[in-house]
């Protein structure tokens, strides 16, 4: 029976060798996690900071998109404006997407930085 979990497992991507080791499940302090993509930002301090740096400035790019007068409800009456407004919200919904998965890490420092960068973004 235990084989037959180990090739349900492998199957479905879920043995340890190809994740790098252990996943988080529950939120975890220190600089040792993945953000976004396989290996990055690695085990280097300078790295970490600038993963929190990031999904801080998608967090406020996210924010202040929402916020600006980018995108006003109702001004769509010429195709140029409403293919701006369009684009906006394609590029707010995708960061904000990207500020969600990299909260996913459930590491500690990335989710202050998201939560500051919504924060000062709304501000």
């Amino acid at each position: 029976m235990d084989n037959l979990n180990m090739n349900h497992d492998h199957m479905y991507g879920m043995d340890n060798e190809s994740v790098g080791g252990m996943m988080h499940m529950t939120f975890f302090w220190g600089k040792n996690a993945e953000v976004l993509f396989s290996g990055w930002p690695g085990t280097r301090t300078s790295m970490y900071l600038l993963a929190l740096i990031v999904v801080f400035v998608f967090g406020f790019m996210a924010e202040w998109i929402s916020h600006s007068q980018l995108i006003k409800p109702g001004s769509t009456r010429h195709v140029a404006a409403g293919l701006v407004q369009t684009l906006m919200h394609a590029l707010r919904v995708g960061l904000a997407y990207l500020v969600m998965l990299a909260i996913m890490s459930f590491n500690g420092g990335v989710f202050l930085a998201a939560v500051a960068g919504h924060t000062l973004g709304f501000l």
